[in-house]
Formats: structure tokens, sequence, C-alpha cells
């Protein structure tokens, strides 16, 4: 396998505050990667990275070979083209109905006409377990968790070879959650896509990562497979994973970021 994304020594601060201090990461082709970490510890500061839509201060982030630090929109949309993006609440657009927000970008860049859109639409709902008769309604009629499936056929629809997913399963009972990670692993093994998730779920963690990572004070301090992460001793990451209070992570006044489900 040959890496398909990868971040070497990437900082990045906002004034004073210094968010990335180094981080060190590599995604292999068709590998599954989940990111954790607590508020503030930059994972959505180093997802905005690799996506462009923030220019890190130093270090460099290849993705499927191109080094994508400092590209305008124009010289990385071969790149975008190939990207999905599951946001944290869904994002999708309430003024169009549902299959107008999953067949978005081809709409958008005009690669599809109305029926081909419609079609992609189908067989995208149909992938994540939803139906034709939503193709007409409106987000704004769809609970939590079929917003969330809309949003995930959304991110599959153009077959992309890498996707992204933002805190996935954020605000989801846990009967949902787990059926957004199920779809997950499904869509993810057909497309055979590279995959990037940051989240605090833990449950997510074992259910789709093929390797996680811990991010803390904008360093990458651990990483390991699902089976290393269970017999790791580390005490940041057994502090984290079990969502304890006392330990070497700094918790500044809030509590440890972890959702725990299903036991550790």
């Amino acid at each position: 396998m040959t890496g398909m994304i990868t971040l070497a020594g990437v900082t990045k601060a906002f004034g004073a505050k210094q968010v990335l201090q180094g981080v060190d990461l590599n995604i292999e082709k068709g590998q599954s990667v989940v990111v954790i970490g607590g508020s503030g510890s930059g994972k959505s500061v180093m997802l905005k990275s690799i996506l462009g839509l923030l220019t890190p201060d130093s270090g460099t982030i290849h993705v499927d070979g191109t080094q994508t630090v400092g590209l305008s929109r124009r010289d990385r949309a071969h790149i975008d083209a190939n990207i999905g993006m599951l946001f944290q609440n869904g994002a999708l657009f309430d003024s169009l109905p549902v299959w107008r927000n999953v067949a978005f970008r081809g709409l958008q860049d005009n690669t599809l006409d109305m029926q081909a859109a419609r079609d992609i639409a189908v067989t995208s709902l149909s992938q994540v377990g939803l139906g034709p008769e939503l193709l007409d309604v409106f987000p704004a009629a769809l609970s939590g968790g079929m917003q969330k499936r809309v949003g995930l056929a959304r991110a599959i629809a153009s077959k992309p070879d890498i996707i992204f997913f933002d805190e996935p399963t954020t605000g989801l009972d846990p009967i949902m959650t787990d059926v957004i990670n199920h779809l997950i692993c499904d869509c993810v093994r057909e497309l055979g896509a590279t995959t990037l998730t940051i989240t605090h779920d833990m449950t997510s963690v074992r259910a789709i990562a093929d390797k996680t990572a811990l991010l803390y004070q904008g360093r990458i301090i651990w990483q390991g497979t699902t089976d290393e992460l269970e017999q790791s001793d580390d005490p940041f990451l057994n502090q984290f994973i079990n969502g304890l209070a006392h330990g070497p992570i700094e918790v500044e006044g809030q509590t440890v970021e972890a959702t725990v489900t299903g036991g550790t």
C-alpha cells in the first residue's frame, strides 16, 4: 500500500495560541484512520488543513501524492473532486430537497443533468438504507438520524477515493450510532475508499478504525490498531478512552472529552 494522506511536521497557530505543534500522520490507501482527542486538541484544525480550508504555518500535507499546502482551490480541484465529506451536523441545505442535496456536487459543477442526478440520489440513498420516497422531502422533515444518513449518501454519491467523517455520530442515540457506524463500514468497504474520521466516540473507534491516533496538545502522541488500543498501557490513551478526570492529560477545567459506550 502507498500513503494516500501524509502529514509531516504540520504546525498552525492563531495569534499566540499554537494549535498544531508538529503533526505527523500517514494514512495508507484504503485504510480507515480515526483521530481521537479532547476539545481544543487540534482535530478540527488538522482536518481543515488537509481540506485546504486553513493553511498550515509549516510542514507538508500530501494527498494522493500531491503536496497541497498553499495550493489554490483551482490547483487542488482535481484532489477535491475525489473527496467526500460527512459533516458533524449533516450540513444539509434546508432549501433543497433530499435528491438535490445528495447530488449537489454533480449539479453544482454541471456534470449531471436533472434525471441523472435523481438516479444517483436513488442509488446513494439505497446504499444507506433509505428509499426513493424521500427524494422530494426537505431536510427539516427528517429526524437527526435520517439527516445523517442523507449526509452519508451525499458523501459517497460521487464514489470518492477519500472520505472524511467529522464526528459522524454526535447527537445520535446508541441504536442510531450503531446503524451509522455499520453504514460507514459497509459504504467504505464497497468503495474501497481511504477514510479519516475525527471523533470522541469510542464506540465508533472500535467499529470503524483500522488505525487510531491520539492527538494531544497539537501532536500525535499515540497511534496503533484497535487491538493495540485495547491492550495499551499508555497513560494518556487510557485516561482518554476511559474518560478519567485524573491523569497526565490536562483537563483545564472541563471534563475529559470521551464517550465510553459498551465498556473498554
